[in-house]
């Protein structure tokens, strides 16, 4: 019993010992941000399903691994780093722009920011959204920048979160045109059932892309209430 005994407490000091040393690692402390942007401007994204993502690859070290930094519906992605050089990559199909992925390096060193650059097939601009009575407007100019990819369709809706897409369970209300070209467009949705149900409102509008899964958006949502 007195050797058993000796093997569990040893065993026990072992385990606290590993556990101990597991918990005194540093854990990273530099901030990197940044955008993926076309001509230094953001593009909106898909931030309900984490679908749009970048990845993180980093040389030098005995297992070569990467990680993957979500980009937030404004475009914008953010990851708490250990300082060194990076290679900051996209997966293919993984947005609204041309399938071409570049790796960008980054240089760590306390708090980075770098964007990423990628080339769109279309672009939305000088959105405006407005509410008379129960009739939502929203106005926006959309521009073709790369040739090879037709419009689906462009859509107004409302969620009851800020969180508003294409995607199940992220509109509560939409209104799509799918025989729109590049130009000036206005679209119009009635909510006059939802400004009566829901506590929370918000409006976004979106473009799809003919034979790509994610939408391009605008960067922010306009709070209707």
């Amino acid at each position: 019993m007195k050797n058993l005994l000796k093997i569990f407490l040893l065993i026990t000091l072992t385990v606290a010992i590993v556990s101990c040393g597991k918990d005194n690692y540093d854990e990273p402390t530099s901030l990197f941000t940044g955008k993926v942007v076309y001509n230094g401007e953001p593009l909106g994204v898909r931030g309900s399903n984490g679908d749009v993502y970048l990845q993180f690859w980093q040389d030098g070290y005995e297992l070569k691994t990467s990680f993957n930094v979500y980009v937030a519906q404004d475009g914008s992605f953010s990851a708490m780093l250990f300082d060194g050089t990076y290679k900051l990559v996209m997966n293919n199909n993984r947005g609204p722009w041309v399938n071409s992925p570049d790796t960008v390096i980054v240089n760590v060193k306390g708090r980075t920011t770098k964007d990423y650059p990628v080339t769109p097939y279309y672009t939305l601009k000088n959105i405006n959204y407005s509410l008379n009575g129960n009739m939502l407007t929203a106005s926006f100019d959309v521009t073709q920048v790369t040739a090879g990819r037709d419009i689906e369709y462009v859509a107004l809706m409302v969620n009851k979160t800020k969180f508003v897409d294409f995607g199940d369970g992220t509109h509560v209300n939409w209104v799509r045109n799918s025989s729109v070209t590049p130009g000036h467009i206005t679209l119009q949705l009635d909510i006059s059932n939802d400004l009566s149900k829901q506590v929370k409102l918000y409006a976004r509008i979106g473009l799809k892309i003919s034979g790509i899964d994610q939408g391009l958006y605008d960067t922010g949502v306009y709070e209707l209430k």
